[in-house]
């Protein structure tokens, strides 16, 4: 029998050009991760998920639970290498826990990291475009709905109509169709009315957005339709982006 021999080779290691996005999404949930690829396909980014535990329904209890995966899970993405974005993909979850808890939570690992969240960057695209007076359309049960509209109000905004599928979890509000989200979208009064909130990363919104923009003559955010903006915009990717509604073509 021969002795084990191998050759070695030294090989040329690719310096990293893309900047990176890290994004911890609920382990129920179904849609924010196609989003994400969808809207950024082609452009000069790296995206990398996590899935962090979460249990339905949609408590402030299984929220806070959630909160103490935070850490590990973003330790987890590519763990001590540098990433330039992290995004926690729960709006409802961001105002349960609290932006400063997830903020402190992910920079356990990731100190030197820019944080978004999909509440975060709404909020930011609202002030951006000095939209003031919103209505908001979410899918979550009353006790998770008012918070937020306390967030909401909190933030100076005007709250002219507030709509609710009123569902409890992450399965079903998947499920809702584009169908149901057209006529419940269509039939809600939207005058005087300077944007529509759509909110949760479940619901499969992102397609939709362009067309109902257009076709109702309103401006419409999403919760997945904002993080991911807001993402692109702290990685320094300022290219307009067709095809997901007005916010891709503000810079």
């Amino acid at each position: 029998m021969r002795d084990f021999s191998q050759n070695n080779f030294i090989p040329t290691l690719e310096e990293t050009i893309n900047p990176r996005i890290g994004v911890i999404t609920l382990s129920t949930d179904f849609t924010i991760e196609q989003d994400f690829r969808k809207i950024c396909y082609g452009l000069p980014v790296d995206i990398f998920f996590n899935r962090i535990p979460f249990l339905n329904p949609l408590t402030h209890e299984n929220y806070i639970k959630m909160a103490d995966h935070l850490a590990e899970t973003a330790h987890q993405i590519l763990p001590d290498e540098i990433i330039q974005v992290m995004a926690y993909g729960c709006t409802s979850g961001t105002i349960e826990i609290g932006e400063k808890r997830i903020k402190d939570e992910i920079q356990k690992s990731k100190k030197n990291t820019q944080i978004t969240t999909p509440i975060t960057a709404a909020v930011k695209a609202f002030n951006l475009s000095k939209f003031k007076k919103i209505a908001v359309l979410t899918p979550y049960p009353k006790k998770v709905n008012r918070k937020v509209y306390n967030y909401l109000l909190n933030e100076g905004l005007d709250i002219m109509s507030f709509n609710s599928f009123n569902l409890n979890y992450d399965s079903e509000i998947a499920k809702v169709t584009k169908k149901s989200l057209i006529e419940t979208i269509s039939s809600i009064n939207l005058k005087n009315v300077d944007c529509l909130f759509v909110s949760c990363t479940a619901l499969k919104i992102v397609d939709l957005i362009d067309d109902l923009e257009k076709e109702l003559n309103i401006n419409l955010i999403s919760s997945n339709q904002a993080i991911i903006w807001d993402s692109l915009r702290l990685s320094n990717i300022n290219q307009i982006i067709n095809g997901f509604g007005r916010l891709f073509k503000t810079l």
